[in-house]
């Protein structure tokens, strides 16, 4: 066995060990004891994580009988950073709903909750960038501590995550922080120079709002009546001088804002735990 095998072996027994402490720890009595659940229908969820505690539980095994080779040491190596994300993301959530009273116990052991947590987890081993997976992590954790929005919004909200890309929420961060701002308010904070109307990136610019419109994230802002209801725009005359141009997707007349769904999205995945349940 050459030393750097012997090392990987090392490390992928102790990952294997660790991984079996935290869940010995989380069954464990006390205060620990409530988020035996969690931690097992996270870890139920991904399915390559029973193969590596086999794998790894198996190595001693294997080298003896020279049946390890090098596609099982990039197997391990490439999962063994999957498992130390892992479980760095569950200790994190762990902790902030330890900050949290008795009250969020029933939350976090319900049926619902624990549905949530493994829609989420599978959804966190799938994505595909670390931005998706802190997002994931944060609705997760708010959907612990809060209630503030019906369990199908935060499946819907998961749903979001998935389907949506790294732009996408770049855009719907510029319109959190500034209601009332233009596409090319938009565009001017998050590229800072301009391009042509015909030109690729314009085009994927005008993909992600008619994105986020289409799928009731964003809109136009309107203005509504006492009910609540959105009124009609004015009819405006028409221009003896009619344009020859379209509307530009850099355009600074038009206002946007999120939706109720967009802005409660905002509030379940980019901002902190409101700290109690309704």
């Amino acid at each position: 066995m050459s030393t750097n095998d012997k090392q990987i072996m090392d490390v992928a027994n102790g990952l294997a060990e660790q991984v079996m402490e935290e869940l010995k720890e989380a069954a464990s009595g006390g205060r620990k004891r409530r988020y035996a659940r969690f931690v097992l229908a996270a870890l139920s969820s991904i399915p390559w994580v029973g193969g590596f505690l086999s794998a790894t539980a198996g190595l001693d095994a294997e080298m003896q009988q020279e049946r390890f080779n090098e596609l099982h040491l990039l197997w391990l190596e490439e999962h063994k950073e999957k498992i130390q994300e892992l479980g760095k993301t569950l200790s994190r959530i762990l902790n902030r709903l330890e900050q949290f009273d008795e009250e969020i116990k029933g939350r976090i052991e319900s049926p619902q909750y624990l549905d949530l947590v493994k829609k989420g987890f599978r959804s966190w081993d799938q994505a595909d960038t670390h931005e998706k997976r802190r997002l994931l992590t944060r609705l997760l954790t708010n959907a612990g501590a809060t209630k503030l929005c019906p369990d199908d919004l935060v499946r819907l909200f998961i749903d979001w995550i998935d389907h949506y890309h790294e732009s996408h929420f770049l855009v719907i961060k510029e319109i959190y922080k500034s209601p009332g701002i233009t596409r090319g308010q938009i565009w001017d904070n998050i590229h800072g120079q301009e391009t042509r109307e015909d030109a690729a990136e314009a085009d994927l610019f005008k993909l992600l709002i008619r994105d986020l419109s289409t799928g009731g994230v964003i809109r136009q802002r309107r203005q509504t009546d006492a009910a609540g209801r959105f009124m009609t725009k004015p009819v405006r005359k028409k221009s003896k001088g009619r344009s020859r141009v379209m509307k530009s997707a850099f355009d600074y007349v038009e206002p946007y804002e999120l939706t109720e769904l967009g802005t409660q999205f905002v509030h379940y995945t980019m901002e902190e735990v409101v700290p109690r349940i309704r």
